[in-house]
């Protein structure tokens, strides 16, 4: 497989529902892993990959990125699409190797690791049952590059955020959820008292969504 990734692998045989998770910038395919057994009760297959860029994130530490600029207003359109390319080519080997239910693939992202998973989603709205993402934003760009379709009009979208974020300021989520809607996007939008960060409250509405919307 060409990522480096992380599996949690719930109990039971499957085809399992499944969370294709992207990690934020600097982090690595541990970061999320953690928060499968507290989504949804354990019930998802949750796969981490990890971002091919390595980043310097101080004291000769390394972290990974799913693509280099750090600024995300300035983020080059060409640099997220190659790294869709390279998530496209390792779903399909996840696909091929775990026990994944097609109808029930959900595609996650936190921070960076949210603009991929908007670039997958967008790109292919009818591949995933569901959209979340976290503490993240939505390059104007990208959205021009995947014009909206029947398939994108029926893909249930979670946005969360916090209203302390002081990595990716608030009205970034704000100004996603209206240019999704702009496109009939059926978005759900969550602001808390945090930071960038995922807190209790906002993982268990994640979960309450997960169930109500993946079946």
């Amino acid at each position: 497989m060409n990522l480096i990734h992380t599996v949690y692998e719930p109990k039971g045989r499957g085809p399992h529902p499944t969370l294709l998770a992207m990690h934020g910038r600097g982090a690595n395919a541990q970061d999320l892993l953690g928060l499968a057994p507290h989504i949804s009760s354990g019930r998802f297959l949750m796969i981490c990959p990890q971002a091919p860029l390595e980043v310097s994130i101080g004291a000769g530490t390394v972290g990974y990125a799913w693509f280099s600029s750090g600024n995300l207003d300035d983020t080059d359109v060409r640099a997220i699409l190659s790294a869709r390319d390279e998530l496209e080519e390792f779903l399909a080997a996840c696909l091929a190797r775990y026990a994944i239910d097609p109808a029930r693939l959900v595609v996650l992202g936190f921070s960076q690791g949210g603009v991929m998973a908007y670039s997958l989603a967008l790109g292919e709205p009818g591949r995933f049952a569901a959209l979340a993402a976290l503490s993240t934003r939505l390059p104007p760009a990208l959205l021009d590059h995947f014009p909206s379709t029947p398939a994108t009009e029926r893909l249930p979208t979670l946005i969360q955020h916090g209203s302390a974020d002081s990595m990716i300021a608030v009205d970034r989520a704000r100004e996603a959820v209206e240019a999704l809607r702009r496109v009939k996007v059926p978005v759900i939008y969550r602001e808390y008292s945090m930071g960038h960060e995922i807190n209790a409250q906002s993982l268990g509405d994640l979960s309450n969504w997960l169930d109500e919307k993946v079946s």
